[in-house]
């Protein structure tokens, strides 16, 4: 059976297969209390896009997961997801696969856009969760290991930000993302994660610059897996504030150094590049509180600006966020800068939209 401090990798391309065989040997049956555990099995589903675009879970890994579960006579399971604001989770299972698991292996999905919830004390600090999480015995977190706009990295822990509500979600971001990720990983327990680092976008987690790697991992610990994830990336783990908060609140350990981390089969060295595309696009960005969604469109558009020379045209810099709502300025994006001069109306206003938008206003100035 897999250990709390264990870390168990495979590499390969048939990724149902490589699933089972890697939950055969974290023996995950042995971990699930009894055969009439409720167990909740939450992917990667922010946007409505496909797997191979670098932001979402890919459907053969949940695939795995429920042969081997209902092989063992596991029933009650069900896929929760809520996508993040500004996308509609139905479309997401539609497009991304699930909707099909749902129908082929009889479990049904659940909308966490579309569910009630109820306010948790996490660790001190109120939160609204949805309601299905307290109807889940045992937790499976499939989370895509992937860069992010705003916090740097988003794995394991960040991944159970698709349980709360939406009105919870621009909450989040109003306060930061770091703290309240943290305190949530406080009441949402993972019990086993087995991380999607097939082709994850390390840049941005809408996806859109997949890095292929064809592996999958399983673990036990969120804040180890979080903390490898940062090692992978070339991050000092203390650079990402959720991550020492989650270990400080009792939710996992650090603890790198006494980790076990073992391959099945094949090894592949991990090396993973160091440059970050986002890194040379948030200088043009004034950002204050921004949510996921929003601030996730409008780095691949700055991007698609600067691969055709305009992005150092910009008349100013762009202030996105809901820090901005009632203040007045030069170039906002999002419904929150309403007041500006310019402003790219939505919420959120799409990639396509943003970049139409502001190249259009470069041009104007010429």
């Amino acid at each position: 059976m897999i250990r709390k401090n264990e870390i168990i990798r495979i590499y390969g391309r048939d990724f149902k297969e490589n699933t089972i065989r890697i939950l055969e040997e974290a023996d995950l049956a042995g971990l699930i209390p009894s055969r009439d555990s409720r167990i909740g099995i939450k992917p990667n589903l922010v946007s409505a896009s496909e797997a191979s675009w670098g932001a979402t879970t890919h459907p053969e890994l949940v695939a795995g997961i429920l042969e081997y579960l209902q092989a063992r006579g596991f029933e009650k399971i069900v896929i929760a997801e809520g996508s993040w604001v500004g996308d509609r989770t139905s479309q997401a299972f539609e497009v991304c696969g699930y909707k099909e698991l749902a129908r082929k292996y009889g479990v049904t999905l659940i909308d966490a856009q579309k569910d009630q919830y109820r306010e948790k004390n996490c660790a001190g600090m109120k939160l609204k969760v949805c309601a299905c999480v307290d109807d889940i015995d045992f937790m499976i977190n499939v989370p895509v290991l992937k860069g992010h706009c705003q916090t740097r990295i988003t794995c394991a822990l960040k991944n159970m930000k698709g349980l709360i509500p939406n009105s919870e979600k621009r909450h989040f971001h109003s306060m930061g993302l770091h703290k309240p990720i943290a305190h949530l990983s406080t009441e949402i327990r993972q019990d086993f994660i087995l991380v999607d680092h097939i082709c994850g976008d390390l840049d941005f987690e809408d996806g859109g610059n997949p890095v292929v790697r064809n592996c999958i991992m399983a673990a036990r610990d969120p804040v180890l897996v979080d903390t490898m994830v940062c090692r992978m990336l070339h991050i000092d783990p203390e650079e990402v504030p959720y991550v020492t908060m989650s270990e400080a609140l009792g939710s996992g350990s650090m603890d790198f150094d006494h980790a076990l981390v073992r391959t099945l089969g094949r090894e592949f060295e991990e090396d993973l590049p160091r440059e970050r595309k986002i890194v040379h696009l948030q200088d043009a960005v004034e950002e204050v509180e921004s949510c996921s969604a929003c601030y996730g469109y409008l780095i691949p558009a700055l991007q698609m600006l600067k691969e055709e020379g305009l992005l150092e045209k910009l008349p100013g810099k762009i202030s996105i966020g809901q820090g901005w709502r009632g203040r007045t300025g030069s170039i906002g994006v999002g419904n929150c800068t309403a007041g500006f001069d310019f402003c790219i109306r939505g919420c959120p206003p799409l990639e396509t939209q943003i970049y139409e938008e502001l190249k259009s206003l470069i041009l104007e100035q010429k």
